[in-house]
């Protein structure tokens, strides 16, 4: 019987690791090629950053912005040929590339300048709601991220709740098997008889 139980857990286990990679293996360390937070403007990478210290003063976001209000937004020019071009940056509220329309609807612009340390600062106060943060530079085809301020990311909270779901879903079939064979009962039985 309890081999019969191990057996069905591990092939339950293996199940999961393989309907679910993500879940079965460790984040770890990215290179910088597949880093959610790189982009590339005209074969150069830039690195997004936005900060919101009033909340959680040691937390970076990318994408995802969990709450809304004033944020600080920092472009890393990670190739040293942005350094010297003429770049700006324009975050508009919604998720168009930057067109006629969207330019009604633009939160924070930041004139083109070059940037000889490699970084691109400011700050935007930003609202719930879904931004895309367009990324300009002279001569080169723009590059833009869509931002998610306060917005429930429903794939990472599946991603998140696999593991739970699979500790559940084993301990109900080790508790169904037990008390299939009987085991359970008398275990329990057998602790109420005794003085």
């Amino acid at each position: 019987m309890i081999h019969y139980l191990v057996q069905r857990v591990a092939i339950l286990c293996l199940l999961a690791g393989g309907l679910f990679p993500a879940s079965a293996l460790a984040h770890g360390n990215v290179t910088l090629e597949e880093d959610t937070c790189v982009r590339r403007i005209g074969g150069n990478m830039v690195h997004f950053s936005a900060y919101q210290p009033q909340h959680e003063p040691k937390a970076q976001y990318c994408t995802e912005i969990p709450e809304d209000g004033d944020t600080f937004l920092v472009v890393d020019l990670i190739d040293q040929s942005l350094r010297n071009l003429p770049l700006g940056v324009r975050i508009v509220k919604g998720q168009g590339e930057g067109g006629k329309d969207e330019d009604d609807q633009t939160v924070a612009y930041w004139k083109p300048a070059s940037h000889p340390d490699g970084v691109v600062r400011g700050e935007a106060k930003l609202e719930k709601g879904v931004y895309r943060v367009i990324i300009t530079a002279e001569g080169l085809s723009p590059s833009s991220y869509l931002l998610r301020v306060q917005q429930v990311d429903y794939s990472k909270f599946g991603r998140k709740a696999v593991g739970p779901i699979m500790v559940l879903l084993v301990l109900a079939l080790i508790g169904y098997e037990l008390s299939k064979g009987g085991r359970l009962r008398r275990w329990f039985g057998s602790r109420r008889t005794a003085p």
